[in-house]
């Protein structure tokens, strides 16, 4: 589960870093569709299943709140 705090680290690339009123949902590299493919792709391995879910929860956590915007 710690990818899910990993992949906020695309939030550095970001100016301002913070942004209160933005949905990180396509705006940062790792919270791109492409990329939401791929951790999909990925929770078919067993392998990298849990890091799979730990990535996917993170994007449906930062979906909400862009519902919210």
């Amino acid at each position: 589960m710690l990818s899910a705090f990993v992949i906020d680290l695309d939030h550095l690339l970001a100016n301002p870093i913070f942004d209160p009123n933005r949905c990180s949902i396509n705006f940062h590299p790792l919270h791109s569709y492409y990329a939401i493919v791929v951790y999909i792709v990925l929770l078919q391995p067993k392998p990298t299943r849990v890091f799979a879910i730990g990535l996917l929860a993170h994007i449906i956590a930062d979906s909400a709140d862009c519902l919210l915007i």
